[in-house]
């Protein structure tokens, strides 16, 4: 392959671009002339609603979590409740738009990385619908972690490759899921799950997520006349925090709050770097190479943020988190309990912070809470970090 080239577009302030070798920045530049092409084309806009409403079962609810509510006896808490989409989680938005990219690009063979397997069971579930060629890369260590996800993707037909270098983690299976597409970039389109990489993947995965804020801004307005208080929303690579701000960022006075484990706190303890293709906050070391991270939701073991979240963090329209893996498993016992509804780990993350933040605020106050994914994946890891 020839030399990397940088392209000067799609940047947040000082994040985001593209910084890839030649060839592949032709495959992106002709990815992103489709982007624009179908994004607001009235026939693409209208079969994507079509398979939301039908398939996916949107919109999706913004629930008054009354019982938690009156527990923690402060902010009314809202849960937008991703966890009830078909493949369940936020994921299958994403993949959706892209897949019907994909087939307008006349692509047969698609290609995705995953952490926790939600992404993965979302891009298997489309290509078999669609009759796509589907290879997911995951991280080896996650594949352990997620056994039953892996089988999901496998009985949906898709070729389910465990990534056994670095730490057999998200960051390697995105490593090798460019290195095949640098390879095999004439006939694959790679379906990226998170706002992350090179342009235009964040700016395109945010605007098929950013239906989440606009479904909860309307349902909000209705429920409550006014806009929350806050927002609240996971973030790893970032694709359902950015989903869950987009239609908010303009409202200066909603608080948008992204939540990290402290153990891969990229947007805390992160400095600008290059990762994947493009620049962000990035855990690394002294010589630029990313560093190990750690939690106990697979799908937020990233060294790295997507560029926009690293934009707001920078400029302070966003605020980000962290909490421990000892909160994030009690919030998951606390919504299970108290609401009868079992978040994934991720999702977990943000219920630990609304734990504190909720009792801080008046009962006039509202806050929205982006259940991102349903906690079926995670049942058994929990039962065993809880009995050992």
């Amino acid at each position: 392959m020839s030399k990397v080239v940088v392209e000067k577009k799609g940047y947040f302030g000082e994040f985001g671009g593209s910084f890839v070798p030649k060839e592949l920045q032709h495959v992106l530049n002709v990815l992103d002339e489709n982007f624009q092409k179908y994004k607001d084309d009235e026939g693409f806009k209208k079969e994507l609603d079509y398979y939301f409403r039908e398939y996916v079962g949107r919109q999706s609810p913004l629930y008054f979590a009354e019982n938690l509510t009156k527990q923690l006896d402060g902010a009314k808490i809202y849960l937008k409740r991703e966890d009830l989409n078909h493949t369940g989680s936020h994921k299958i938005n994403n993949v959706l738009g892209q897949i019907l990219l994909a087939k307008r690009m006349g692509a047969n063979r698609v290609i995705a990385e995953t952490g926790a397997g939600q992404h993965g069971v979302a891009t298997a579930t489309a290509c078999a619908m669609f009759g796509m060629d589907c290879t997911i890369y995951m991280g080896l260590e996650d594949t352990k972690r997620q056994a039953l996800n892996v089988f999901r993707m496998e009985l949906l037909g898709a070729k389910v490759i465990a990534v056994d270098k670095g730490q057999g983690r998200l960051k390697d299976a995105v490593d090798e899921a460019f290195a095949d597409l640098v390879e095999n970039y004439e006939t694959t389109f790679y379906l990226l799950g998170s706002a992350v990489g090179p342009h235009p993947f964040p700016s395109m995965v945010k605007h098929f997520q950013s239906v989440i804020s606009r479904e909860s801004r309307e349902q909000i307005l209705e429920k409550e006349g006014k806009l929350p208080t806050a927002v609240l929303a996971c973030v790893g690579g970032g694709s359902n925090a950015i989903g869950a701000f987009a239609d908010y960022i303009a409202d200066e006075n909603v608080r948008l709050i992204g939540i990290e484990p402290d153990k891969a706190a990229t947007l805390n303890e992160g400095t600008p770097g290059e990762l994947h293709g493009f620049k962000c906050l990035v855990l690394q070391d002294a010589d630029g190479n990313p560093l190990p991270t750690y939690s106990i939701a697979a799908g937020l073991d990233y060294p790295g943020a997507g560029p926009e979240h690293s934009h707001l963090k920078t400029i302070g329209r966003a605020e980000y988190v962290t909490v421990t893996n000892e909160e994030v498993l009690e919030a998951f016992q606390v919504l299970s309990k108290v609401e009868g509804i079992i978040p994934a780990l991720e999702s977990a993350h943000a219920v630990a912070y609304a734990l504190k933040l909720a009792p801080s605020l008046s009962p006039e106050e509202s806050i929205i809470i982006n259940i991102s994914g349903r906690g079926d994946k995670d049942v058994e890891q929990v039962f065993q970090m809880l009995t050992k």
